[in-house]
């Protein structure tokens, strides 16, 4: 029986280990808090901090697979574990262009796959210096995540907003919609594609709300699309599963906007909705099984359930009841013990042929289902 490993014990380890069931694995995680969501789904839980080069190390030499739920590990670790002949996925030098925003905005750069004009700013005096590119989006380059370390600069009223570190500032696109294209690659190279999703996001937090899936693009649009997310992919040159999330602008042109090198907020609904789930996928790629099927079992809509602004503290979900009622939803919880605002605490994923349907139900669901304290 194989070893795995996950460094992070969030929601995405959970779920992950909750697909890792179906198969011949021996599963291990390494997090901080021993309380963390995915701690009591694993068979070896070690307390430590992915961020440690001897923790990640010592953690990840005697398996045979590594993979990560967050992209902020220590690099150095997992590059020493790949020289051993760990596997590791995705491969560390896809986690050094990843895990910075600027050398990701020039890896695109490189491969000529489509991005937004940006400039790379070194602290905020600099930054006042390119008053005219704006309207602007400046984003950190390290250490960003789920909304944080990222800051729209509509006018130079909103230079003092920027960071004073290395970041991007990247020029604001007219967005028609926000999509995500989750792409599976296997050891061999072979590719396979979901259908493209349609992200719609809580303009205050900057978090996902609810996401479609299938976005609704025309024939042209969707080829190009899935031939982007490839050619972000194919240059990586590591197996693994990879969200590209991008916009499509009011000219109908395509940009990329940043690549997860992981499971992905964005792949949630796949669970119920699709024949491989994404947690299904990785550990059939890690494990060095075939590709799953990717196609749709139906259309489906997922919602992100937060915690409610002005509640801190032990949770307490509202509107259970009511949600279980609805017909072909499908409720997720984290299992975390504390709510705060803006945190994730779980998701709900409804399945329906007809789009109104998905849409009144996700509706209503944003109404009934709170996480207070």
């Amino acid at each position: 029986m194989q070893k795995a490993g996950i460094l992070g014990g969030g929601q995405l380890g959970r779920m992950l280990l909750q697909a890792a069931a179906n198969y011949p694995v021996e599963t291990y995680v390494l997090e901080n808090d021993k309380h963390c969501p995915a701690a009591h789904l694993c068979h070896h839980f070690i307390k430590g901090d992915i961020k440690d080069f001897d923790a990640v190390y010592n953690f990840g030499k005697d398996l045979d697979a590594l993979t990560i739920e967050i992209e902020n590990v220590n690099v150095e670790a997992l590059e020493k574990l790949e020289a051993e002949g760990v596997r590791i996925y995705p491969r560390p030098s896809v986690l050094r262009i990843i895990k910075n925003k600027i050398f990701q905005k020039e890896y695109y750069q490189h491969y000529k796959i489509p991005t937004a004009d940006f400039i790379i700013t070194k602290n905020r005096a600099e930054l006042e210096q390119y008053e005219n590119f704006l309207p602007a989006v400046h984003k950190l380059g390290e250490g960003g995540y789920d909304g944080r370390g990222v800051q729209l600069l509509k006018t130079k009223d909103d230079l003092d907003k920027g960071f004073d570190k290395s970041s991007v500032l990247e020029k604001m696109v007219s967005i028609q919609k926000e999509i995500a294209q989750m792409v599976a690659v296997n050891e061999k190279g072979e590719t396979a594609l979901y259908p493209p999703v349609e992200m719609l996001f809580d303009p205050v937090l900057n978090l996902l709300d609810y996401q479609l899936c299938p976005a609704e693009l025309s024939t042209q649009t969707l080829y190009r699309v899935e031939a982007i997310a490839l050619a972000v992919v194919k240059n990586f040159n590591s197996p693994g599963i990879f969200a590209v999330e991008m916009f499509v602008d009011k000219n109908a042109d395509v940009f990329v906007n940043e690549t997860a090198p992981r499971v992905h907020n964005s792949g949630h609904h796949t669970i119920e909705a699709h024949y491989s789930s994404q947690f299904d996928m990785l550990w059939r790629i890690m494990l060095g099984y075939p590709l799953g099927n990717t196609d749709a079992i139906m259309p489906s809509i997922m919602v992100n359930i937060i915690g409610e602004d002005g509640y801190s503290g032990p949770v307490k979900f509202e509107g259970l009841d009511e949600v279980l009622k609805i017909e072909n939803a499908f409720l997720h919880l984290y299992g975390k013990k504390e709510t705060r605002p803006g945190r994730k605490m779980g998701h709900v994923t409804i399945i329906s042929k007809e789009k109104q349907e998905l849409l009144h139900q996700s509706n209503k669901i944003k109404r009934t289902l709170l996480a207070r304290s």
